[in-house]
């Protein structure tokens, strides 16, 4: 029988989705507030005795099948702003706010002037630092066009357009510049990796996969990143949780100095070089 309210639906949908999900209950509250058309918080408070609106079902079916809540809803919220993404784009993790974090502390109470985000993807991390810094500017570089237009897209809706310049590159080939903060969250899953099944069979696997033992992007990454920080500057770069003494390695082997930051699970999730 279908539900009467969206409270009910709510509840039927979370019991289902929890076959797929650790986060069943959020999932089902994201997904019936989209069909609705509100913020989430405006359902839990005032529209959960609302009828079931048209589409929740089908969203529900498509949560079922894996789909990743952020594509189905078509945004994610990401330290102070909310990002677009979709099909194509790498879907903004909360152990990335690990980097804006480290850089926050680091800058205290000044901004960073110039800051460039390799690998930028829907603009995660260089919009996050330009919203939180509003005399900064930046520019975001990725290989992948798709994600470009919605960091583009982003830019736009989030009003720092003016200040965020995008561009299609190979990491930092080409880039003749210092920057005051650089950021990086470059793919670090070994090929051989088991993933869930709505990550590795949604989202980008360029974005994901490095290699055999995920460091192919820091391989690369490590010979750059010298002569890409401006003095007084850093970089920061995520990691998967076990690679921090490797990646650490290969930068000490530039001649930068390195620390290890932790995620709010207390593990290893970012290198601070400069």
């Amino acid at each position: 029988m279908t539900p009467a309210t969206a409270g009910a639906a709510v509840r039927e949908a979370a019991q289902r989705i929890a076959a797929v999900s650790d986060t069943a209950r959020l999932d089902a509250e994201l997904l019936m507030a989209h069909a609705m058309g509100v913020e989430r918080n405006l359902l839990l408070l005032g529209r959960m005795d609302d009828p079931v609106p048209a589409g929740f079902a089908a969203l529900v079916e498509a949560r079922l099948a894996h789909t990743p809540v952020a594509y189905l809803t078509g945004s994610r919220a990401f330290w102070t702003v909310e990002l677009e993404v979709g099909p194509g784009a790498l879907v903004p993790r909360a152990d990335s706010e690990t980097l804006i974090e480290a850089a926050v502390a680091h800058f205290a109470d000044r901004a960073p002037a110039s800051v460039l985000d390799l690998g930028t993807g829907p603009g995660t991390l260089l919009l996050a630092v330009l919203d939180h810094w509003p005399e900064a500017n930046g520019l975001g570089i990725d290989r992948s066009p798709e994600a470009l237009a919605y960091a583009r897209r982003n830019a736009e809706r989030l009003g720092v357009a003016s200040r965020a310049r995008f561009a299609l590159g190979d990491w930092a080939a080409g880039v003749d510049a210092r920057f005051d903060l650089v950021l990086a969250n470059p793919p670090y899953i070994g090929t051989g990796e088991q993933l869930p099944h709505e990550v590795a069979g949604h989202e980008p696997a360029g974005a994901l996969f490095a290699g055999a033992d995920g460091l192919d992007a820091y391989r690369l990454l490590a010979p750059q990143l010298a002569r890409l920080i401006a003095p007084g500057g850093i970089a920061a770069v995520e990691i998967g949780s076990t690679q921090a003494e490797a990646v650490s390695a290969l930068l000490q082997d530039q001649g930068l100095s390195t620390r290890v930051e932790a995620d709010l699970g207390g593990r290893p999730r970012a290198v601070i070089a400069g």
